[in-house]
């Protein structure tokens, strides 16, 4: 059996982890800006929601508002996810 020798194993390692270590530093530069978005829409929503209850204060139907493209929701429908199949 052939001897190891250590600096080339460790250099075949690393070209090895090479990829993985660029992928996981594109992930945290791109988490910051994830969190800062998803912030950002948060506030947004409160916005939105304390706009609308003054819309609807201030004589606004909630049947009116939708005529307008300004229902609650603000014309965004959420997905349901559906149950796995077990069968």
């Amino acid at each position: 059996m052939a001897a190891i020798d250590l600096e080339t194993t460790q250099n075949q390692a690393r070209k090895l982890l090479r990829h993985r270590i660029a992928s996981v530093t594109e992930l945290a530069k791109a988490r910051p800006r994830r969190d800062q978005l998803s912030e950002q829409v948060k506030e947004a929503e409160r916005e939105n929601k304390r706009a609308h209850a003054r819309a609807r204060r201030d004589g606004w139907s909630e049947e009116e508002l939708k005529k307008l493209g300004l229902d609650e929701t603000g014309g965004v429908r959420r997905r349901t996810r559906r149950a796995a199949n077990t069968a």
